[in-house]
């Protein structure tokens, strides 16, 4: 298990197309890849956590995860956006260790919980979510940032 820094780019680039695959997404994941240095700022970031799992330096899995310090108290949210697993190495604690590990580095930088989202479409990931903890029904809103949309749609 590795927690990426900066200058593991080329390992972010290989976690990027695993989950392009595991997504049935390229086009979102390798379509139009950022700079180096694009992704060095973005590994640099204390609140954006990257952790890969390997088999012979090759990655077989990983997870994206954002830290959100919160204002009513002083504590942090860390919200996983991304994880996968390579289609061979699944069913094998992958991802449960991937979420220990976060749940670790969570729990000594301040934070309170770990949560994600998964669709009622994949019942492996809602398995593995309910296996380590409490789900709650939500409904997820992608609300566009152009204003003329909003205002226009009344």
């Amino acid at each position: 298990m590795e927690c990426l820094k900066t200058q593991d780019v080329s390992m972010l680039r290989e976690l990027n197309q695993l989950f392009g695959r595991a997504f049935d997404d390229a086009d979102s994941y390798g379509g139009n890849p950022p700079s180096d240095d694009y992704l060095n700022d973005f590994l640099a970031k204390e609140q954006n956590i990257v952790l890969v799992a390997l088999h012979q330096k090759t990655v077989i899995g990983g997870l994206v995860a954002y830290a959100l310090d919160k204002f009513e108290m002083a504590r942090r949210e860390y919200y996983i956006y991304d994880l996968a697993v390579g289609e061979q190495y699944r069913r094998q604690g992958v991802a449960t260790a991937l979420i220990g590990r976060l749940c670790e580095l969570a729990g000594s930088n301040g934070g309170w919980v770990v949560y994600v989202q998964a669709d009622e479409s994949d019942p492996p990931a809602i398995a593995l979510y309910r296996k380590l903890g409490k789900g709650e029904k939500v409904l997820h809103f992608d609300i566009p940032v152009s204003f003329r949309h909003l205002h226009n749609r009344q």
